[in-house]
């Protein structure tokens, strides 16, 4: 069979790529191969006895607060949103009841699906899950097509449109790529919890909640099953990471 004969599709070719990629170092003390396999707790692998989760109480976020997003901002090298095309990892969304006229706050981010639209539409395979439910973006395998955020019902992701400067060593970026909420996965991977929680904590709010949601005895596990929460857009049945109380 002569090389016209094979039929090689721009998928193959980009995936093909990735696979050569697996031992590229994404940053200083980072590679593609460690992301995969980085530890839940320091020493250990990932695993899906564990799924990291948010639940975030609506009734305790105060009006006008954005701790939250600050942090984000500070831990991950964000422009922090000063132009409408600067990347956005969380975003404080105003909700008004039409009918009580009940006004409430929440902060929206990566809700972390469980079966998320996002990793289904990539081309390359960039978008990915850990098996601990965390999803990211490979920025190295990422073409910028864009077709995730479309794909993404949350609007939670963003385009770099301009060269980035002065990055953080654990969280890589580039102009050309999309991003989103990694749950301060270089924060998980080290037993810390995420700059927004933490930040949130600190202000006195207590508003966003993180832990494992496979385990019942988990403070996350069982708030939920004490409390009324809900997952935002449950009727996509993406079975949310991120879920929220108060709304």
């Amino acid at each position: 069979m002569s090389e016209r004969d094979v039929p090689v599709t721009r998928r193959a070719l980009l995936a093909g790529a990735a696979a050569a990629l697996a031992g590229v170092t994404l940053a200083p003390g980072i590679r593609l191969v460690e992301v995969a396999q980085a530890a839940a707790e320091p020493g250990k692998p990932v695993t899906s006895k564990v799924r990291w989760g948010l639940l975030i109480d609506a009734g305790r976020c105060t009006e006008g607060c954005n701790e939250c997003v600050l942090a984000c901002n500070r831990e991950n090298g964000l422009e922090g949103g000063a132009r409408p095309t600067d990347p956005q990892w969380i975003r404080i969304v105003e909700l008004k009841d039409r009918r009580t006229g009940r006004k409430a706050s929440a902060p929206v981010m990566c809700q972390h699906c469980a079966s998320p639209p996002c990793v289904d539409v990539c081309p390359t395979g960039a978008s990915f899950k850990r098996a601990d439910g965390i999803v990211l973006v490979d920025r190295h395998t990422c073409i910028g097509c864009r077709y995730c955020m479309m794909a993404c019902p949350y609007k939670a992701r963003s385009f770099v449109h301009e060269p980035v400067s002065d990055q953080k060593p654990e969280v890589p970026r580039g102009k050309g790529c999309v991003e989103s909420c990694t749950l301060c996965v270089h924060r998980i991977d080290r037993a810390q919890i995420p700059a927004c929680v933490e930040a949130c904590a600190s202000a006195g709010h207590k508003a966003i909640l993180f832990g494992d949601l496979n385990d019942p005895a988990s403070e996350i596990s069982q708030r939920i099953a004490a409390v009324a929460t809900r997952q935002v857009r449950a009727d996509f049945n993406l079975d949310t990471g991120v879920r929220y109380q108060g709304l």
